[in-house]
């Protein structure tokens, strides 16, 4: 993905069954940062065809499928995680907390603390370029499980995120996309944007082009788990009166037995 007013170009790289990892790179700069190292040689591949050199590898959070690559790519990198996970996290160069400003690829970065699929699960939010690398925090029609944190936490994580410029794009870390639209219509079936996303998923997955990233607007229209305040789905599953994170708690615990 490039926009042609920007020298920053995207890569979504395919690691794994399911996961995702993400190049940045600064065609003014030749800067080259990758975000999550799920596996190595799909990564290392894609940099070899582009002649790209990481210059910086960030890390959403611990869970091997995010981490496993790092020893085989890292190289003279630099390392970056949170803070608050670096005990169990490859050894980092540079810890970061939520407010912290990064320069990645010549472009200002933002740290958000994210917690909740994990605790000390961290974002990185490029707001020139419009990108967000959210890992198994908000994912494309879905959120991550509640590994670590409670729902509380994964609530207030998904409202920063939400609170994001609408023009956003959400890098999240796996294609669980087609199996999230199907929760979410079971939800909230009347919804006529989801029901053209739904169509838009299908013809993508049909062509074995991933779903990712997606675009925040069209999340917050969408995505069940953004909307556990939203009082015409909170109507639909008759949960009016019921604090929203709570709604957002149901709706979690709906998911994980779907």
């Amino acid at each position: 993905m490039t926009n042609a007013s920007s020298p920053i170009e995207l890569v979504t790289v395919p690691c794994l069954r399911d996961n995702y990892a993400f190049l940045v790179h600064n065609h003014a700069t030749g800067d080259t940062a990758l975000i999550d190292a799920p596996e190595a040689t799909p990564i290392a591949a894609t940099l070899a065809q582009r002649g790209w050199k990481l210059t910086d590898i960030l890390l959403t959070h611990h869970h091997d499928d995010h981490v496993d690559g790092l020893a085989t790519l890292r190289g003279g990198a630099r390392v970056i995680g949170a803070s608050a996970d670096a005990h169990r996290l490859p050894p980092l160069d540079l810890a970061v907390a939520e407010g912290d400003l990064l320069h990645i690829c010549g472009q200002t970065t933002h740290v958000i603390d994210v917690s909740g699929h994990t605790v000390g699960h961290i974002a990185f939010h490029m707001p020139d370029a419009a990108l967000a690398f959210t890992g198994d925090s908000l994912m494309a029609l879905g959120c991550g499980r509640l590994f670590e944190g409670s729902p509380a936490q994964m609530w207030k994580s998904l409202l920063k995120l939400r609170a994001l410029s609408g023009e956003t794009q959400i890098c999240s870390g796996h294609e669980y996309t087609e199996s999230n639209a199907r929760f979410a219509t079971s939800l909230d079936p009347a919804n006529a944007a989801l029901k053209l996303r739904v169509r838009a998923i299908e013809q993508t997955r049909a062509a074995g082009k991933p779903t990712v990233p997606s675009g925040l607007e069209e999340e917050r229209q969408t995505n069940p788990f953004l909307r556990a305040d939203d009082a015409t789905l909170k109507a639909h599953l008759g949960l009016q009166q019921v604090p929203d994170e709570e709604v957002f708690a149901q709706i979690r615990a709906s998911k994980d037995k779907f």
